[in-house]
């Protein structure tokens, strides 16, 4: 596994990338072929934020910690990226058979969570633009709202990430 570690508001040392490094070499087993994690070390109000992607094979597998000690996050981080391979170990492998996950490595997981949808909704996508859509997002008083764009003609989400602002997903075929 190619571990890629950037940081941002944050000087990491070598020993800390080092332990990085190794930590997420640790999952490499559970993966068949040359799998690249992103890292991204940050500071944010006082706190060291660690957010780790992993793409394996069209899965992605994040996960994200905050805490006091860098370390700490570290840890955290390794044992929920393993706890999401574990849960989700049977889906996965009825959805991606061999692409570049080693299936047969990764525990089997003590609980087993059926994921059920308790609800459907269907709405009708009403081309707006992106300030119209966080306007509508939040007289609804929801965290996102799904639209058609009508500046790209495509189905578009907008969200209130946590640090208040919003982010914009953009779909591609």
């Amino acid at each position: 596994m190619k571990v890629t570690i950037t940081s941002k508001n944050f000087n990491a040392s070598q020993r800390l990338k080092d332990n990085i490094e190794s930590k997420f070499e640790k999952l490499d087993k559970y993966f068949s072929s040359d799998i690249i994690s992103n890292i991204m070390l940050s500071q944010e109000k006082g706190r060291q934020k660690i957010e780790a992607t992993i793409n394996a094979g069209g899965t992605i597998f994040r996960a994200e910690e905050v805490a006091d000690e860098v370390y700490e996050s570290v840890d955290k981080i390794i044992d929920k990226l393993a706890s999401q391979m574990s849960r989700f170990k049977a889906k996965l492998v009825k959805k991606h058979k061999g692409q570049g996950i080693k299936y047969e490595a990764i525990p089997e997981y003590d609980h087993e969570d059926d994921i059920n949808i308790v609800r459907t909704k269907k709405f009708e996508l009403v081309p707006m633009d992106v300030d119209e859509a966080i306007v509508q997002m939040e007289l609804l008083q929801h965290t996102f709202f799904v639209f058609l764009n009508m500046e790209t003609d495509s189905v578009n989400v907008v969200y209130r990430r946590k640090d208040g602002n919003y982010g914009l997903l953009e779909t591609t075929y």
